[in-house]
């Protein structure tokens, strides 16, 4: 049981710091924080969507897809993490009313925060969602590592949003991810000893 509860403490804790750095930072400057954040830049773009609920129809949309392919467990947990940062982004822009600062200033904070967020959720190996369910899928199907249909979905997203809204956002949205990457790595490195599953990385 008390197992049970630090890892639930430590989801809750992902979930929040990473939604509080998409909402707060990356998503008022439309810098997608991965290739579900992308679309739910675009979808917010179109439909006028809280970009909070944007992203969680992503997510779940992607999950239900991938769902035969982890377990119950697994995917209650990622389903938590999911509607966590989706609430955390947006009772943090009802909440804060911040004004938008420098764009790379940002940039680097959320970039912090999501990997932060996501590093916690690894070492519990909990997914945060994301189109890599959807690489997970060509790669089982067709015998390939996912590294490839990640990068090659990320990046058709990632020019997608950069022609709707604005060109600027391929360059910030690799360095968001350079950025965060290095912080999932510290955080999953840190002497807890506990398992993590570096292949859930978003997306």
């Amino acid at each position: 049981m008390l197992k049970f509860w630090r890892k639930f403490g430590l989801v809750m804790a992902g979930g929040s710091i990473q939604g509080f750095g998409m909402g707060i930072f990356l998503f008022p400057h439309a810098i997608p924080s991965g290739g579900a954040g992308g679309l739910a830049v675009l979808l917010n773009h179109f439909f006028y969507l809280n970009i909070g609920l944007a992203l969680w129809l992503v997510n779940f949309s992607m999950l239900m897809l991938a769902m035969k392919y982890l377990g119950n467990r697994a995917t209650l947990w990622t389903m938590m993490s999911m509607t966590v940062t989706s609430l955390a982004i947006y009772a943090s822009q009802q909440t804060f009313n911040f004004v938008k600062g420098d764009v790379w200033i940002d940039l680097c904070l959320g970039s912090v925060f999501l990997g932060t967020g996501v590093g916690l959720l690894l070492r519990e190996g909990v997914s945060n969602g994301g189109v890599g369910v959807i690489a997970l899928i060509i790669s089982n199907s067709r015998s390939i590592l996912p590294g490839k249909p990640l990068f090659f979905i990320n990046g058709l997203i990632f020019i997608l949003t950069a022609l709707i809204i604005k060109w600027e956002i391929i360059v910030q949205a690799i360095l968001s991810q350079w950025i965060s990457t290095i912080l999932v790595d510290i955080i999953c490195k840190m002497e807890f000893h506990q398992n993590y599953t570096i292949g859930w990385r978003k997306k």
